[in-house]
């Protein structure tokens, strides 16, 4: 037997609100509509349904067997419906209960925390991941939907067309070099000076390292490297130690303050780092996500 197309969810809602309240004009105040369109609706099933659902009695309507047979099934029918809308949202990624968020190593000394801390108070029962990485491996999983959304260093690399953008801030990129350093107490430094020093870098992927490399090629030297991290504190624990210099944004000046020194390079050598959010235009609705958007915006009006 085929279905009737007039035997909608909304109609079976409508009947459903009739038979809770038993009265026209409160189902209608409940449901925010007319009793003309409670009546209406309930009239149209009856109709799809090939079937009377109420006797009339004056003006009310009372409830026929037929009436309770459907109130039973249909609520296991809109429970199931709504069950189904929910689980199809959550396995597409959206208003699931979990939340993956991607960051760079370096923002979890103050833009992370505070990110998050922001979005539990919008939505308590968002439980967050965190996934920590490189620019390009954060944007891999963005893409492959492994991530909801990245908060990375935003360049012409991580410009795609089924991807949105927000920026955050900005951040300059200093020399980082221990407190012993002869270089500790300058107002400023000239890196072509450091052309036989020993540097750490990131490993190749991060945004620190590209930008690191466009500073060097500016200085006119490829440096020495005594070796590549994964991660930005390691890196600083290298430098504290004098194991080499480095090249490092700004953000990570309170990590090991007491043992490594920032100094702002020549203005010739200026280059900033911008970081901002990214996500897919598919998610773009996703109430998880305008919920990040949202903190995103306020942290960046801070900024």
């Amino acid at each position: 037997m085929l279905i009737d197309e007039e035997l909608t969810l909304k109609k079976l809602e409508v009947f459903l609100a009739f038979m809770r309240s038993g009265n026209l004009a409160r189902a209608a105040s409940e449901l925010q509509t007319s009793n003309v369109s409670v009546h209406r609706a309930i009239h149209s099933l009856e109709s799809a349904l090939r079937c009377p659902l109420f006797k009339h009695e004056g003006r009310n309507l009372i409830p026929l067997e037929s009436a309770y047979v459907l109130e039973e099934k249909a609520q296991k029918l809109i429970q199931d419906a709504q069950e189904m809308v929910r689980l199809t949202r959550e396995a597409a990624g959206f208003g699931a209960e979990r939340f993956k968020l991607g960051a760079l190593y370096s923002l979890t000394v103050k833009t992370v925390p505070q990110l998050i801390m922001g979005l539990k108070l919008r939505r308590s029962e968002l439980n967050i991941d965190l996934v920590l990485g490189s620019n390009v491996d954060l944007l891999y999983k963005l893409k492959n939907m492994e991530l909801d959304a990245i908060l990375i260093a935003l360049d012409d690399s991580v410009s795609d067309p089924d991807c949105e953008q927000l920026a955050l801030f900005s951040d300059d990129i200093f020399l980082a070099a221990p407190n012993d350093s002869p270089f500790a107490d300058h107002a400023e430094v000239d890196l072509a000076a450091l052309r036989d020093s020993t540097f750490i870098t990131l490993t190749q992927g991060y945004a620190t390292f590209r930008d690191g490399e466009r500073v060097f090629k500016q200085a006119g030297f490829e440096p020495k490297v005594a070796m590549q991290v994964k991660d930005i504190f390691t890196l600083l624990s290298m430098v504290s130690s004098g194991v080499g210099y480095a090249l490092l944004p700004g953000r990570v000046a309170a990590v090991y303050e007491n043992r490594v020194k920032l100094i702002p390079l020549q203005a010739k050598y200026h280059l900033q780092q911008h970081i901002g959010v990214v996500f897919l235009k598919a998610k773009e609705r996703d109430p998880n996500l305008l919920a990040l958007l949202a903190e995103c915006r306020m942290y960046s009006r801070q900024s």
